[in-house]
């Protein structure tokens, strides 16, 4: 498969169903260390910092990919921490542009940050 951090989100459609089992193994296994699928439904990562300058950073950086991406992540800021949760809320569950965001979120930290 190719590099999902290369690919462009795409907008799902009402009635498209959302990825299961092996599917969301494949897609899992593409992505860093530290991604988990939580009960089919979503994505979590949490990056850690040593300071909270650090982790808004993070925060402002993914939020600007996911507006060119247009899909858009939910984001939990604290001192030293950013976690991520992804899913298409059309479909009620993961798609594949939940995983491109997700590669796109890690390239992203390593970065900046020179760390996955």
């Amino acid at each position: 498969m190719a590099d999902l951090s290369k690919k462009k989100c795409v907008p799902c459609t009402v009635g498209t169903p959302a990825l299961k089992g092996e599917d969301l193994r494949s897609y899992l296994a593409q992505l860093n260390n530290g991604w988990k699928v939580i009960d089919e439904h979503h994505l979590e990562k949490e990056y850690t910092f040593k300071d909270f300058k650090s982790a808004l950073d993070l925060t402002n950086d993914i939020g600007k990919i996911a507006e060119e991406e247009g899909h858009h992540p939910d984001i939990f800021l604290s001192y030293g921490k950013v976690k991520v949760q992804l899913w298409t809320h059309k479909i009620k569950g993961l798609s594949e542009s939940d995983f491109i965001l997700a590669a796109k979120c890690d390239v992203c930290y390593l970065s900046r940050f020179g760390k996955s």
